[in-house]
């Protein structure tokens, strides 16, 4: 079974979004934990949630994925914006045990300035302050495209992030088909090499997700903006190739393209059909 879903939102509440997935033959999603473009979460309500747990218990639901507001950056260089940071993810990881044992994703962050071995310092810092060894998430690191200062354009950034943060068995990666395009993996041509290359680096042990976006820029762009699949530079066969591969296929895949419901069924549609 091919585990699909789209970036849902929030507004109507978890019930309605396990509601939306179902009318677009998904059986995951993603969400965001709270206003992306700000810091503030709605409260907890128990019973919408209930609801959406009794949905995905009945409709086989794969793990979900949350995502981070992009506002969190753990390694910015203004004091006030890191100890939002911390405070946002604190938050949204306690938030994340009203739905046990599913994925918390977030942009490692951009370094502005300070250079890399900084931004790692900063970013190891507040993962080793808000996991906790009681917590059901698994916390993904994105896969970034290297726009400007951005940390995570590769996966020895990655991986050294990882190496250094105490309680390793709480965090995984997330895989943005668009941006490691971007950043210059070429998962067009050479698909397997990547996957090699992450295992001796990583190690796909820890890839829990892939964000399966298309892109509108070429390869090594460093641009980082998404297309609907199929009609970017990485193209149908070669996502094609990402969904069927023996390493991937049976990881959750979340769309993040710039398309509405109706969209993402005719993509997730698509996709279903060249599935084997």
């Amino acid at each position: 079974m091919l585990n699909i879903g789209s970036h849902l939102s929030t507004a109507n509440g978890f019930k309605n979004m396990g509601e939306n997935a179902l009318k677009i033959n998904a059986n995951t999603f993603q969400f965001f934990t709270r206003n992306p473009r700000g810091g503030k979460a709605k409260s907890i309500d128990e019973e919408d949630i209930a609801d959406l747990l009794e949905i995905m218990k009945e409709n086989n639901f794969a793990v979900l994925l949350a995502h981070s507001p992009y506002t969190l950056n753990a390694c910015s260089a203004d004091e006030r914006t890191r100890e939002f940071a911390i405070e946002t993810m604190t938050d949204d990881l306690k938030r994340m045990e009203y739905l046990p044992n599913n994925l918390y994703n977030f942009h490692p962050g951009s370094h502005v300035k300070q250079g890399v071995e900084v931004g790692i310092k900063y970013i190891v810092d507040m993962l080793n302050t808000v996991l906790k060894k009681e917590q059901t998430t698994t916390v993904l690191l994105e896969t970034m495209a290297g726009k400007g200062t951005e940390i995570g354009r590769t996966f020895e950034e990655i991986a050294e992030i990882i190496s250094k943060v105490e309680l390793k068995e709480k965090l995984g990666v997330c895989l943005d088909t668009c941006h490691v395009y971007d950043a210059g993996y070429d998962i067009v041509n050479n698909l397997d090499g990547v996957l090699d290359e992450f295992d001796r680096i990583i190690g796909l042990d820890r890839l829990k997700a892939i964000h399966l976006n298309d892109s509108k820029n070429p390869f090594n762009s460093h641009k980082d903006r998404h297309e609907t699949i199929g009609e970017g530079s990485i193209g149908i066969e070669a996502i094609t190739r990402i969904i069927n591969h023996p390493k991937l296929r049976n990881l959750p895949f979340f769309l993040e393209t710039p398309n509405e419901l109706e969209g993402h069924a005719k993509e997730i549609e698509l996709l279903k059909s060249v599935y084997k």
